[in-house]
């Protein structure tokens, strides 16, 4: 069963940019589908962006980071990322990396990443 961690979270300026990084292993990456997720201080967890299908085209993302946001995966290196520029106070939050497979829902989560968007 695969295992996430993420890494490259941190604080930044609005209108900053920074790179989370997911890594997985003890699983085969390349049949896992791959998401982000957040969660803010007394809000529910939402997703962010995520991959559809085992397709690395097949991207979709919330309303309020469509176009700031990009998500990739590197198969090679048994990782996705989360590209975020233009961070907006309101981005702040935990951030998850998940993972599925086409048979399952969303049940494998890291331990998540803080990012913090100052004003």
């Amino acid at each position: 069963q695969v295992q996430l961690v993420e890494s490259g979270g941190g604080t930044v300026q609005a209108g900053g940019s920074l790179r989370l990084s997911c890594a997985a292993s003890g699983g085969t990456f390349s049949s896992y589908v791959m998401g982000w997720f957040r969660q803010a201080p007394g809000k529910e967890r939402e997703f962010v962006a995520l991959f559809l299908t085992l397709n690395a085209d097949s991207t979709y993302y919330a309303d309020s980071v469509k176009g700031r946001f990009t998500i990739s995966r590197d198969d090679a290196k048994n990782t996705v990322y989360l590209q975020m520029d233009t961070l907006k106070p309101e981005d702040t939050a935990v951030y998850y990396c998940a993972a599925r497979t086409l048979k399952s829902n969303w049940d494998r989560w890291g331990q998540g990443t803080q990012v913090t968007v100052s004003s």
